[in-house]
């Protein structure tokens, strides 16, 4: 790039940066008075409004003052949140205006190119019609991301624009200071991405959309099917173009969709920390986040202990795969997640049509008042065309009919008359306050009898309360008792699942005890909703699935039906399917038809950008499928092999290496198979001198921070770390082929350095990675 178009581009962002700093000046005083306005009209609004209720003249008087106040109030909220938003945008681009350029010959103009700035928001000249940076969502930005010089088009909510590109640019702005600049063809520049990529992590993901690739631009611009299902190798980008996504959804749809109605699925807690930074730099409000484990505790947690995803793969990592109660459990997990399994339910709950319905009698001070067999007698007397949960409706209907019935007939009861006994003063109040409304109102009763009347009245609708209630919640109907009869009978002997009479048998044995495995979780909801009615949150528009791999057919059917009129994107890394019950995202059939073919695109992400190259040439290496996993070009070390002597060797050379990173690093994991492993770890670790303060991450965790931590290699899932040291990559510890994905997912969560310890032999999976792809260091024998 020679001086004059170097001199000349600065002196653009020169004069936009004037422009900036000046706009940024006269708004600021504006924001802080419209602000005190807001406040003082909040504070001061019943002062300033006429209350008179005297009159009917009056009364209309003081509702228009009340309706003119509230119309300044809000006038007055608009303008400041309005002038609020456009100050923080600018503010967001001060240091760095814009990061790309395009110049565009549109077809049909004087062939004259137009440039087109590329920046987080649109910024307009004084003259309010001429823009000096375009915002990233825009139409035209998109040539930025999908093209390099040629001919281009793009669509306008007016139509297709077609045209050719002369120039493609890219910046690296700092300060307002242009550190690099260059001219590029198809792809986003090598330079600015390693930029990016050498930089040390934080404690939260970064918002960069300067470096959006071609593929991640389709995925953050698709608007058309109902399910985008995202297939990304670890560290592809995708969780970044997911909440870029969001942006640019909020930014295209503004005048008719709120953050309120998009929701993200996100794998724990300390995940959702990682990633709320993103929209907020990006100008957008936070969508909801939640976890599925978090809808489950909602639904079911009152009736159940619920055992949550992270137990339930400790459980399963507690022992050799050889283990017979491993087996079984692994084999229940697989059998309870299968779309085999959801189709025996749906079938399961057709034929209750007919019959098998089971019911909960209701019972009044230790009597039976409704048995269940006149549930089941009313049930199956209705038209067999009425659906399930319309047949619920019905006699749910039926059974507050029934009770304020029975109400009615229990207040001659003797017992009333003894509970009347035991009411409290603030009753008898009330009672009276009745009392003494009736005899205004002209009521001839004698007044001990009426007294008497309305006492036996309160005392009977008290104690009937709590069974409205239980009426109205459904709780008549056995949910639990269905689930179970799955796993007994002729239901289990009908069943083709591998070994289903061993898993009934401790199926049942749980559900005895109050236990909800979490294999049966999402079953059991799911037939509870066949039979009541599913229900559904219509307001949402959609749905972000991250760490999709690991959701069951059922957890997907679930969202489908929870969020009828939602679109949803659901992205993960099959590679990194760690659960038993995880879906093959891109390969999977069933998810293919949740909407069917028409209304599913898939996407697949090849480019790893988060490691450099030797990481992801080893860790790519260690997959059956992985040549097919791209790295980026940015050089780095090899991934390390410690050989130790023994646990308390590899202790002493992990946290020597430690105390040399934390130096450099911002952060430092090490990272562990099962929580039990990294709790231990980070007690022997800490006692060390320097690592007093080693941070121990675990399920509860809900914050991400900086520094150096202990964590098990299933939470550190969609993180990243500038240094991971994996505490034990023995035989012993990643010794069984199951256990390939996780000894993978630990890996691939260092950016610049990874070193590997074993106090043994070394997993066999070092034998499968491609020669040169590592080196070993032998501190034992040097």
């Amino acid at each position: 790039m020679d001086a004059e178009q170097w001199n000349k581009e600065q002196a653009r962002v020169d004069d936009v940066r004037s422009q900036l700093k000046a706009r940024i000046a006269r708004d600021e005083p504006l924001v802080s008075e419209l602000k005190s306005q807001v406040v003082g009209i909040r504070s001061e609004f019943w002062d300033d409004v006429t209350v008179n209720l005297a009159e009917s003249d009056d009364r209309i008087e003081t509702a228009v003052s009340m309706k003119q106040q509230a119309e300044v109030l809000s006038e007055r909220e608009r303008s400041h949140r309005a002038l609020r938003s456009g100050l923080q945008k600018m503010r967001r681009l001060l240091p760095a205006p814009y990061f790309g350029r395009i110049d565009l010959v549109e077809d049909g103009t004087d062939g004259t190119p137009e440039p087109v700035y590329v920046g987080v928001a649109s910024f307009l000249a004084d003259d309010g019609e001429t823009f000096l940076v375009y915002d990233w969502r825009t139409p035209i930005a998109s040539l930025y991301y999908d093209y390099g010089p040629g001919a281009v088009r793009y669509e306008t909510p007016g139509g297709e624009i077609t045209g050719e590109m002369t120039l493609k640019r890219q910046f690296s702005i700092r300060e307002g200071r242009i550190r690099s600049m260059f001219d590029t063809g198809m792809t986003i520049g090598d330079e600015l991405l390693q930029d990016v990529l050498s930089r040390t992590s934080s404690s939260q993901m970064q918002a960069i959309v300067g470096t959006i690739q071609q593929d991640q631009n389709a995925i953050i611009r698709n608007d058309r099917e109902r399910l985008l299902i995202v297939q990304g190798a670890a560290g592809s980008g995708k969780t970044s173009a997911a909440l870029q996504r969001v942006a640019y959804l909020l930014y295209k749809h503004r005048s008719r969709i709120s953050a309120e109605q998009m929701v993200l699925f996100s794998p724990n807690p300390m995940f959702s920390s990682y990633i709320s930074s993103v929209l907020p730099e990006l100008g957008e409000e936070n969508i909801k986040q939640t976890t599925f484990q978090d809808y489950l505790e909602l639904r079911l947690g009152k009736r159940w202990r619920l055992e949550d995803a992270a137990e339930q793969l400790e459980a399963v990592l507690a022992g050799p795969e050889a283990d017979e109660e491993i087996r079984l459990r692994a084999a229940a997990i697989r059998s309870k997640s299968s779309v085999r399994f959801l189709e025996r339910i749906e079938a399961f709950a057709s034929g209750l049509l007919r019959s098998g319905m089971r019911f909960k009698g209701f019972r009044l001070r230790g009597r039976v008042v409704i048995a269940r067999g006149q549930l089941e007698e009313r049930f199956y007397g209705m038209d067999a065309s009425i659906r399930l949960p319309n047949r619920i409706e019905l006699l749910k209907e039926w059974l507050l009919e029934e009770l304020e019935r029975l109400e009615t007939e229990e207040r001659d009861a003797d017992w009333v008359r003894e509970e009347i006994e035991y009411l409290d003063n603030e009753q008898y109040r009330k009672i009276h306050k009745s009392l003494s409304r009736q005899r205004r109102a002209g009521a001839d009763e004698d007044e001990s009898v009426l007294e008497e009347r309305l006492l036996r009245a309160e005392v009977a609708r008290r104690t009937f309360r709590p069974l409205r209630r239980l009426a109205e919640s459904l709780a008549w109907v056995d949910a639990a008792g269905l689930y179970k009869d799955l796993f007994r009978g002729e239901h289990a002997a009908d069943a083709e699942e591998e070994r289903w009479s061993e898993i009934g048998s401790r199926t049942l044995s749980a559900l005895e005890e109050g236990r909800l495995l979490h294999e049966d979780a999402a079953p059991l909801l799911y037939l509870t909703e066949l039979v009541q009615g599913f229900r559904m949150n219509t307001a949402i528009r959609y749905v972000i699935v991250d760490e999709a791999q690991d959701f069951s057919a059922f957890q997907f059917h679930f969202l489908k039906r929870l969020f009828p009129m939602a679109k949803i994107t659901a992205l993960g890394d099959f590679n990194q399917a760690i659960f038993a019950h995880s879906t093959e995202l891109a390969a999977s059939a069933w998810l293919q038809r949740l909407y069917g073919p028409e209304q599913t695109k898939t996407i697949v992400l090849r480019r790893s950008y988060r490691s450099t190259r030797p990481i992801v040439e080893f860790t790519r290496s260690l997959l059956p499928d992985g040549s097919g996993i791209e790295p980026f070009d940015r050089p780095g070390e090899l991934p390390v092999l410690v050989r130790a002597g023994g646990p308390e060797e590899r202790d002493r050379l992990l946290a020597a290496d430690l105390l040399e990173l934390e130096a450099s690093a911002a952060t430092a994991a090490v990272i562990c198979r099962t929580e039990a492993e990294s709790r231990a770890a980070w007690e022997r670790l800490r006692r060390m001198p320097g690592l007093e303060k080693l941070k121990l991450v675990t399920k509860d965790t809900v914050k991400f921070e900086t520094g150096l931590l202990v964590i098990p290699a299933y939470l550190a899932k969609g993180v990243e770390f500038d240094a991971v040291l994996l505490y034990d990559a023995s035989a012993d510890a990643y010794g069984e082929e199951r256990l390939r994905k996780l000894f993978y997912t630990a890996c691939t969560r260092a950016m610049h350095v990874l070193r590997m310890y074993a106090p043994g032999e070394p997993s066999p999976f070092f034998a499968d990675a491609a020669p040169g792809s590592y080196r070993e260091a032998n501190p034992a024998r040097s």
